[in-house]
Parts: structure tokens; sequence; C-alpha cells
């Protein structure tokens, strides 16, 4: 009866139900409820995105502000120069982006392969906000106390790190099209759903050459627009190619997924082109006007909240980007890539860096201005090419395998 009970105080402590565990910790042994714990994790990835607003919001202010606000305490960082310049413009942009690079950078080391809750990474990722503030202020104020030579080589790579946040972005936003696309007609009621299928495919195809036929009559209206041309021309003949790839007889998915990527292709056409400065850009409305206005301050700040959407749907979305199956449905697991999530950050500290100074490591962006000029431009259009590259790239990938691949298993692809 001794040696029972015993056993009953173990399975006590070791579990009290399903939802429970034993870990060590000083040398005894305290429970861990995977309930709560699962729910802290969750609730932190919104606190890492409030976090990265509050940056993006930083950056901006050191940009068109710092140098009004902060001057006359400047004088005591050498590296700052005489009169700040070294501190703000895109060189303060650099600098505050370094900063929250550095913070998610730490957090990347700190949780990579954490793969239970009741590991004490797992307590880091969704706790010790205090002190993981002062690691916030600590790396905020490191890069004000570097070289500016060595903020430029961090601008240099920063352009490469942004640019893999972009693919990866796109990767995503691919997976997003696919998955929406089953969710409204699932591949088991295609044949009850046809009618609001061919109404949905209807509708996003419409948009695309609605605003296909916008762009030409306002950005390309005059034969002096070649490049604009240019632009919406390729858009078009991608839309078409888009649609014949859906409708092959080995994909057979319909028009859906094709429709609402064809609507994003050309939404980021119109986002490169009115990305072109604006003496040059050819249009019936002068929009070298207006900038102080309340649509540019509105378009502003839409810009900054899409990014950080961004960053935070990208960083959540880890199914598209694993190489191996691994087990689902696991307990203890963790909810979510927590050393995948922060270096999505990190690179979205890059991006943002890069949209504040349009690419341009010598740009002084004018105020409440993002991701303005040449260089934004042809980023944007390459952007929009990779895009409908990717697309193709799948349902090329579906016609290969569809002949011995079952259509769950092919909703279920991981990106290329």
């Amino acid at each position: 009866m001794r040696k029972r009970g015993e056993a009953m105080a173990m399975t006590v402590v070791w579990r009290r139900d399903s939802h429970e565990r034993g870990r060590m910790e000083n040398g005894t042994w305290s429970m861990v409820d995977y309930g709560v714990e699962r729910k802290k994790s969750m609730e932190a990835r919104y606190y890492y995105g409030i976090v990265f607003l509050i940056m993006n919001l930083v950056t901006w202010f050191f940009r068109d502000y710092g140098q009004t606000v902060f001057l006359p305490w400047l004088h005591y960082i050498k590296v700052c120069g005489n009169e700040g310049e070294e501190c703000f413009h895109s060189l303060g942009v650099l600098r505050v982006s370094l900063g929250c690079y550095i913070f998610f950078l730490v957090m990347f080391l700190t949780t990579v392969k954490t793969r239970k809750l009741c590991e004490a990474r797992n307590s880091w990722h969704s706790g010790w906000w205090g002190l993981k503030s002062i690691l916030l202020l600590v790396s905020m104020a490191l890069p004000f106390l570097l070289p500016s030579e060595f903020v430029q080589i961090y601008g240099e790579i920063a352009r490469i790190g942004a640019g893999i946040f972009l693919f990866l972005q796109l990767v995503s936003v691919v997976h997003f099209i696919t998955w929406w696309s089953h969710y409204w007609i699932p591949d088991e009621e295609i044949k009850h759903r046809r009618s609001l299928g061919i109404f949905m495919s209807t509708l996003f195809y419409v948009a695309s050459l609605c605003g296909v036929v916008y762009m030409y009559k306002s950005y390309a209206s005059r034969s002096s627009c070649s490049l604009n041309i240019f632009f919406i021309t390729w858009t078009a003949i991608l839309l078409a190619v888009m649609m014949a790839v859906s409708l092959h007889p080995k994909v057979n998915r319909g028009l859906l997924s094709s429709g609402i990527m064809a609507s994003y292709i050309v939404f980021l056409c119109w986002c490169a082109i009115r990305s072109e400065p604006a003496t040059i850009r050819s249009e019936i409305h002068n929009q070298d006007k207006g900038y102080d206005g309340w649509i540019t301050v509105l378009g502003f700040l839409l810009a900054i909240f899409s990014i950080v959407i961004a960053a935070f749907s990208t960083g959540i979305d880890t199914k598209c980007f694993q190489f191996s199956k691994n087990k689902e449905g696991q307990e203890d697991a963790v909810p979510y890539n927590y050393g995948f999530f922060h270096m999505v950050f990190s690179l979205g500290a890059m991006y943002f860096a890069m949209l504040f100074i349009s690419w341009d490591l010598n740009n002084s962006a004018r105020k409440w201005s993002i991701d303005v000029g040449w260089a934004s431009t042809w980023v944007k259009v390459i952007n929009e090419w990779f895009a409908a590259t990717i697309y193709l790239v799948r349902q090329n990938k579906v016609m290969d395998d569809n002949d011995g691949t079952t259509p769950q298993e092919i909703a279920d692809f991981v990106m290329v």
C-alpha cells in the first residue's frame, strides 16, 4: 500500500490532467498548464507586433522630425556630427532599423528550435517583458554609438534582407490565396458550389480588368508614357497566362485562385506606378499637389500598418515554409515556430528601412512620403513579376503531380 501511495503521488506530480506536465525548476518539479502556456504564446505575437509598429513610428519620427527635436542633445554623441546629420534622415532610419534588427535577432537566437511548451525558452518568448524592454532599449541605443561607416554597411546588407523578406511575403501571400480558394470551394464540394466559383472568379477578373483599364487611362494615356505602357501591358499578359494555366486539364483548379492572384498583381502594378517620382509620372492629374493633405497622411499611415501586418502574417505562417513533415497535434508542442517568427521580424526591420529611404542609402525623403522613387518602382515591378512566377510554378507543380496525388494533398503542397 505504501508503494502504491508513492506511485499515486508521483502520478499527481507528473500529471494532474491531460493539459499539465511537470518540469524541473530549481531542483523541484513545477506544473505546466499547456492551455495557459499556449494562450500566452498566442498573445505574445501581438505584443511583438506592437513593438514592431512602434519601431516603424520611431523611424518615421527620426527621419522627419528627429533633427528638430533631438538636436540640442546630440552634441554629446560624436558619431552624429556637429549638426546631427549622421543620426537623422537616411542614417537615422538605418540606425533605428539596426536597433530593431538587433532586438529580434537576439530573440531569434534565444528561441530558435523551441519545440515544447514546457521549455524555458517558451517562457522567455512569452514572458519576461520587463527584461525584454531593457533589451529593446539597449538594442536601440547601441546603433547611435556606432560610426556611420558601419551603419552604411548595414544599409547595404539591409537591401538583401529586405529582398528576402519580400520573397517570404510573396510565398505566404500565394499560399494564403490558394488556401482561401479551397476554403470557399472545397474539392469535395466543387460540383455543388460551381455557380459560386464562377461568380467569384468573374468578380475578381472583372475587377482586375477594370484595374488595367484604369491604369491605361490614368497613367498611360500618352505615347510618351512608354514605360507605364510596358508595365501595364505586361501585367495584362500575366493575367492571360494565369487564366490559361488555371484552365489547363491537368490543373483543373478553376479560376478562383488565379482570379484572386490576378487582382493582387494588378494591385502591385498600380503600387509600382504610384511609386514613380511625381514630377516624372505620366498621369492625367498632377499628383505633386496635396502631399501635405489628409489623403497623403492617411496613405502614409496605411502603408506603415501594411508593413506591420505583412511581417506579422508572414511570421506566423510557418506551414508553407516547412521542408519536412513534423508531427502535428502534439499536446505540448508550441503553436508556431518562434525562431522563424523572430527571423521574419528581423528581416522586416531591414524592409521598413528600405521603404523609408526608398531603397536609396543617400536618399533624403520628403516628409510623409514612403517608398517613392525609381528604385522603389522597380522593386515593386520585379515583386509583381516574381509573384506571378511563384504562382505559375505552383500550378506547374500541380500539373506534374496531379495524376498520382489526391486533391487534399494538392491543397497542402509546400511552396517552392
